[in-house]
């Protein structure tokens, strides 16, 4: 079985990663849809709106991302939480304008954060730094889309 090079690994994960966060490329967002772009046209009063009565909000949606972003990166470096509280994750449901900002610029750090760290990585044999790269993709993609779903929803509401 043939081997890959670092870069033919890490080319297509950052461009999907950059997809996913920050600027869409057409391989698999429209244009503009990704996470960041999706929670700068938000204000504070609808990220807090939830889309039926005591259902989830876009704010909680993006914490709970934070908060998982935050577990993978430490779990790629080999950090494991045995008693890790997934309901902490979703405490967050609604916010004011100053939070909303924080938390938005606090995602957006950590991403940043992420992608400097994973591009300083020379090695990518290890399991849990491929893996949890992927996994970030994964289930970052998969709130995005709920999150995307959800400002159609609380827009008529």
């Amino acid at each position: 079985m043939g081997s890959i090079t670092n870069e033919q690994l890490t080319k297509p994960l950052f461009a999907l990663l950059t997809e996913t966060f920050d600027k869409t490329a057409g391989a698999y967002l429209d244009r503009d849809t990704s996470l960041l772009n999706t929670l700068d046209t938000l204000n504070a009063a609808r990220a807090s709106k939830p889309t039926i009565p005591g259902g989830t909000t876009i704010a909680g949606h993006v914490f709970h991302v934070r908060f998982y972003l935050r577990v993978i990166n430490d779990y790629m470096e080999g950090k494991w939480y045995e008693n890790l509280d997934w309901k902490e994750s979703w405490t967050l449901s609604t916010v004011t304008d100053a939070e909303w900002e924080e938390l938005r610029r606090n995602v957006r750090g950590d991403y940043a954060a992420l992608m400097k760290r994973l591009g300083e990585i020379g090695d990518w044999s290890d399991e849990k730094r491929l893996g949890g790269a992927m996994a970030i993709i994964a289930h970052t993609a998969f709130h995005l889309g709920a999150i995307r779903q959800m400002t159609k929803l609380v827009a008529l509401r």
